[in-house]
């Protein structure tokens, strides 16, 4: 169960915000979400700004945001893709800004698809969902904790348990 708590302060770029929303349920306004498909920011329900964009391109300035969140968004991008977009993730962030990640550890998901189950308590509501994915890149904690490195972000605190991870890196 990942339990979201109003933690984060300031400014929160949610990146792959759409869907379910998690993120901008909790935060509302303070959220600008994107999201690549304009279908998933249609379904995501109001209360945050949400906007169509390329996590690979983002059209921010430089230290833009005091926070970046992706939740469940990184295992849909491809090894490249997830090295540009924490990459653009980390330019737009603030110095002293945080990075937020929960995923999950992929080892296969061709041609089988790869599905994951995640819940979520925000406040005291209840959400389940499942996550799925066909493709041909594996993921794991310690690619992603590589790439946030690689692009200067210190690793605050991480947690993992068999399938799912969760990483809090700061901007110094």
């Amino acid at each position: 169960m990942i339990i979201l708590r109003k933690e984060l302060k300031g400014s929160i770029l949610d990146i792959g915000g759409g869907g379910e929303a998690f993120i901008g349920r909790t935060y509302g306004e303070q959220v600008v979400a994107i999201d690549h498909s304009q279908e998933e920011l249609d379904e995501a329900p109001s209360g945050f700004k949400k906007i169509l964009m390329d996590a690979t391109d983002l059209k921010y300035e430089n230290g833009h945001f005091d926070n970046v969140t992706f939740f469940y968004t990184l295992m849909y991008m491809t090894a490249s893709e997830q090295a540009k977009a924490i990459s653009e993730a980390a330019r737009v962030l603030k110095k002293g800004g945080s990075l937020a990640i929960w995923d999950c550890e992929i080892t296969s998901a061709y041609p089988d698809p790869f599905l994951v189950d995640v819940d979520v308590l925000i406040d005291e509501h209840k959400y389940h969902t499942t996550y799925g994915i066909v493709k041909k890149d594996t993921q794991d904690r310690a690619q992603i904790e590589q790439l946030c490195s690689k692009v200067g972000l210190h690793l605050v605190k991480a947690s993992s348990n068999a399938e799912h991870f969760n990483l809090y890196c700061e901007k110094i």
